[in-house]
């Protein structure tokens, strides 16, 4: 990976630039907050002019080493004030990474009220003026784009939430099934926004590919990497089969599983929203109880969770979603907490933070319904 890709919105130019030689050992989450160290302003507005969003795949990404597909996004983060760094899987990494880009940063704020979008091929990065996408959910987004595109089309989206600029809003990476992985987390999604960037497409077409060094020593350690994985009874057993969830049951026993807005830490109904319910309902629904969230995931954790009728409803299912939906909140039923999960893919928002969120308002809910029953009471 030798270029860094670097848009700046205030004026709408783009341009390329090396690789400086302290960058040349980072990737991923060392090299979007070492750029974001370096060049924002920490005292400055995190949805205004001074700050940027970095994107950077693995120093690994590209390549055939198992699991190196993770896609990082850095910026300041409007919801802490501090350095957010977020990865994700699908297809970006891998693009960017045979495209040769080491990182692409965002920079600026447009004039006027126009949306953009960017596409990002062999030649760089252009900026497009978009229309027909703003005010749509994530998934019409990809839909739209791979008809527009083509089906192997990268795609790095926000929804609704992020034109809006809310703090919980995520920025969605279309993976190789087109189905969604989130940078969640740090209103990151706010931040594409506040650039007024709907969408940023990939072609990787024509791409130079990686070139190796050794290419027999790189694959022999990838080789006993893969095999250390595969064999190790957390990530080669437990979390393909019964992926993130498999913890519901074990944090639970443990006392841990956050409950009622943290204020228990065993939940009731563990075993309705548990790892193991989880796989026999995908399986009794022909849906997929092990996914790759990205091209040479050997673990696949991920899962497609379909609903009574056998049609998709959401994929990468993830322990802290259930968790904190089914536990925290109290619903304890997967199809309802699933459900919830797709609407915020959709419109773009962390299911972490916004089911918290939940858990939150329904304890100052009841703490309100009790003191008014009271003051009738009295």
């Amino acid at each position: 990976m030798n270029k860094i890709l670097r848009v700046d919105m205030s004026n709408l130019s783009t341009s390329i630039e090396a690789v400086p030689p302290e960058w040349a050992g980072l990737g991923g989450r060392a090299l979007t907050s070492t750029i974001v160290a370096k060049e924002v302003i920490p005292t400055c507005h995190a949805l205004g002019a001074n700050n940027k969003l970095v994107f950077a795949p693995g120093l690994l990404s590209g390549t055939t080493a198992a699991n190196s597909g993770r896609f990082s996004a850095g910026a300041k983060s409007p919801l802490t004030g501090t350095i957010k760094e977020s990865n994700a899987g699908g297809l970006a990494a891998q693009m960017f990474a045979r495209l040769g880009i080491k990182a692409l940063i965002i920079e600026g704020l447009p004039k006027g009220n126009n949306w953009h979008s960017l596409h990002v091929n062999k030649d760089g990065v252009s900026i497009g003026e978009e229309t027909e996408l703003i005010g749509k959910g994530n998934f019409a987004v990809v839909e739209t784009l791979e008809k527009r595109l083509g089906k192997k089309t990268g795609v790095i989206t926000i929804g609704p939430a992020g034109e809006m600029k809310m703090l919980a809003a995520n920025i969605s990476v279309k993976d190789s099934d087109s189905k969604l992985r989130s940078h969640g987390r740090g209103g990151l999604g706010a931040v594409m926004g506040s650039k007024r960037i709907k969408f940023i497409s990939i072609d990787d077409s024509g791409a130079p590919g990686i070139k190796l060094a050794n290419q027999e020593k790189f694959t022999a350690a990838a080789r006993v990497f893969a095999k250390a994985i595969l064999e190790h009874p957390g990530t080669g057993q437990g979390l393909p089969t019964f992926g993130t969830a498999e913890m519901v049951n074990i944090v639970n026993e443990a006392g841990g599983l956050p409950t009622r807005n943290f204020t228990y830490g065993r939940y009731e109904g563990n075993e309705k929203i548990s790892g193991e319910t989880l796989r026999e309902t995908i399986i009794e629904r022909g849906g997929k109880p092990k996914h790759g969230c990205q091209p040479g995931c050997i673990i696949q954790c991920s899962q497609v969770y379909n609903d009574k009728q056998g049609n998709y409803v959401t994929s990468g299912f993830e322990y802290e979603t259930i968790e904190t939906l089914g536990a925290n909140a109290g619903l304890g039923d997967l199809d309802q907490i699933a459900t919830a999960d797709s609407i915020m893919d959709d419109i773009g928002v962390d299911s972490i933070e916004t089911s918290i969120a939940f858990g939150v308002a329904m304890e100052q809910e009841c703490s309100l319904s009790a003191t008014v029953k009271g003051y009738s009471a009295s």
